[in-house]
């Protein structure tokens, strides 16, 4: 089976067909939806391995935002591969680093934003209309879910002080970007990752994002255990700069619920440098340059 290194643009319906291959290559791969979003696609998952704790990656929390899907589902197989075929990933005999240990990746937390992003209007589904008045006609860098809220301003982290922020800016409601709902939680795919954590017993998480080449790392005086070495370890591995958020990006993600909700570690890595969505000419250098972190991530 082709790697998603040739795909040029990685939209919903590749992923699904991407998904279903991975299962019919790897049975022993497991598969499945955490939810559905808005407009009704699945928000899809893949757990690799079983274990007592789990490592979760998610992705493609923002619509313009989509290598980050392509990225994790490339990863997903050559970890599989190598699972498979006894193979090594950087350096690591990737059967023995995953013995007892399990990975579920959410590769595409927002399928509407996505797909709009992607496809413009043939994607809204007959919500054309109040998708198009939101984004004032820019489909291209469209961010939200259909309902016009960033998913990562709806998980419950400091929720009410970014809404307060986000009004500072004149955000009053939807919007294609920055509007985290008019309470926390209220959208269904915040909810279908939330309650994946909630009903797993979750090591650590890591939210895919673009881009800035940081990382951010679990913030305040006293963060979860381990969390500065994996900093760290992240750091080192790809070159990109620990860093902390500002002004209306701080608060109300999901590395911040995460950390706020089980006290253990959780990390958002901007990958790639330019402009969202980043061009598809980008994908393979930021691979290449991710790709000991993912692995380290899954192990750590």
């Amino acid at each position: 089976m082709e790697k998603t290194k040739d795909i040029k643009v990685f939209d919903y319906f590749d992923t699904i067909k991407y998904i279903g291959k991975l299962k019919n290559d790897f049975p022993f791969l497991h598969v499945g939806s955490i939810g559905k979003s808005v407009l009704g696609r699945d928000i899809p998952f893949v757990r690799i391995g079983r274990a007592k704790e789990y490592v979760v990656f998610a992705g493609a929390f923002h619509g313009s935002e989509y290598i980050t899907n392509a990225l994790l589902l490339t990863f997903c197989y050559e970890l599989l591969d190598a699972i498979a075929n006894d193979g090594v990933i950087e350096g690591l005999n990737v059967r023995r680093a995953m013995y007892g240990r399990g990975l579920i990746v959410v590769p595409l937390v927002n399928p509407d934003g996505c797909e709009i992003s992607i496809h413009g209007k043939s994607a809204c589904l007959g919500n054309f209309p109040f998708i198009n008045r939101i984004s004032g006609g820019d489909l291209v860098h469209f961010n939200a879910n259909a309902r016009g809220v960033d998913i990562n301003h709806n998980f419950n982290a400091n929720w009410e002080a970014v809404r307060e922020r986000e009004r500072a800016a004149e955000i009053f409601g939807p919007s294609k970007t920055r509007f985290g709902g008019y309470c926390y939680e209220s959208e269904p795919e915040t909810v279908a990752l939330c309650n994946l954590c909630r009903q797993n017993n979750i090591r650590h998480a890591v939210a895919f994002h673009s881009q800035g080449e940081v990382i951010y790392p679990p913030e305040g005086e006293n963060p979860p255990r381990r969390s500065d070495k994996m900093a760290e370890i992240m750091s080192a591995s790809t070159g990109y700069l620990i860093d902390y958020p500002e002004g209306l990006a701080v608060g109300g993600g999901f590395k911040d619920w995460f950390v706020k909700e089980f006290n253990r570690p959780a990390f958002t890595i901007e990958v790639g440098l330019g402009e969202n969505p980043l061009p598809q000419s980008d994908y393979l250098k930021i691979y290449c340059r991710i790709r000991e972190m993912l692995m380290l991530s899954a192990i750590m």
